[in-house]
């Protein structure tokens, strides 16, 4: 392949624009690993990305795309070989590496996983970043002494990516699993996936002028942020934490050290970009035994590549749920 079909973005004179380009394989330039890819698909910060908001590009001109998943062309890593499949979620994709909305792709072996046995490359953009940071956070609760049996586990902004591949993961182990949402719509959707309750997110982000409440959560993952976390912080039970991985609604924390000081509740900031490549395959590992591949199934959609613009408006508005793959030959 001389040449690849790419959604590029491009920035002149402070003026941004987009378009499909037929760029030159020779145009890849950085990286050790070239891929054929055959899927990305569709996170928050592709939406930004992709609608020309601030926040995600730091390099122009840039290929978005966070996620990317498909077949080894050419390696010069001993650990990657012609003709395997392979993974690659947000390291910088999107940002300052060119990323996953192209039918080609070079990325440093660093950042390249081996797609594991059991999950297909379209599943695997079905998890993509969204489903990658919901192991993650799930690790790291277990690792600060969660465990089933307790009180309920809250998952916020159930239904877009995050909050649906960590209901179906909490649910699966076993907890008893809470789901926040505000749409009115996605009972039915949540319960699917395995959430035994399903409330409002009014009810966490409700203004209190208490520092502490009720305690009613063993564990929480948060991809709201903003008033909802602090709505969680005041009503974790002592000694539990929350796995803070998202701003969906706000980048501003109102809170007290209370909770922190009188309750020992634990805030864990998730960062999926910065991540070693040893770790990213014992997430994988973990995503391929823990989350059931039919809900996974169950919560996808495949769009092609040349509808990017329009779902990165609707992720934004809070009108996709579930997983979006993108199919970059289509």
């Amino acid at each position: 392949m001389n040449t690849f079909n790419a959604f590029v973005v491009r920035q002149n004179d402070g003026q941004t624009s987009f378009g499909f380009e037929q760029l030159a394989a020779e145009s890849l330039t950085a990286g050790d690993v070239l891929i054929r890819v055959e899927y990305s698909s569709l996170n928050y910060k592709d939406g930004l990305a992709v609608t020309g908001k601030p926040g995600v590009i730091r390099s122009y001109p840039m290929i978005p795309g966070v996620d990317l998943a498909g077949t080894v062309v050419e390696s010069g890593s001993a650990d990657f070989a012609p003709g395997q499949s392979v993974v690659v979620t947000g390291c910088g994709t999107s940002e300052t590496i060119w990323g996953g909305y192209a039918q080609m792709a070079r990325m440093h072996a660093a950042h390249v996983v081996p797609l594991p046995d059991g999950i297909s490359l379209r599943q695997a953009m079905a998890v993509g970043t969204a489903g990658f940071t919901a192991m993650q956070s799930v690790m790291a609760l277990e690792q600060h002494g969660l465990k089933p049996g307790g009180k309920p586990v809250v998952v916020t902004g159930a239904a877009g990516g995050v909050g649906s591949v960590a209901v179906a993961i909490l649910s699966k182990l076993g907890y008893q699993v809470v789901a926040s949402t505000g749409r009115a719509d996605a009972s039915e959707y949540l319960r699917g996936l395995g959430a035994g309750e399903i409330i409002g997110r009014e009810v966490l982000a409700a203004a209190s002028n208490r520092p502490m409440e009720g305690e009613k959560w063993s564990g929480a993952v948060d991809s709201v942020g903003g008033d909802t976390l602090a709505g969680l912080i005041r009503t974790m039970a002592a000694g539990a934490s929350i796995a803070a991985c998202g701003l969906a609604g706000g980048f501003k924390l109102n809170t007290t050290v209370f909770p922190f000081i009188l309750r020992g509740v634990n805030l864990l900031g998730i960062d999926s970009v910065r991540t070693s490549n040893a770790t990213r395959r014992a997430i994988w590992t973990r995503l391929v035994s823990d989350l059931p591949l039919e809900k996974l199934d169950a919560m996808t959609e495949v769009h092609p590549l040349s509808q990017i613009q329009a779902l990165g408006e609707q992720i934004l508005a809070g009108k996709t749920r579930g997983r979006v793959v993108i199919d970059v030959n289509s």
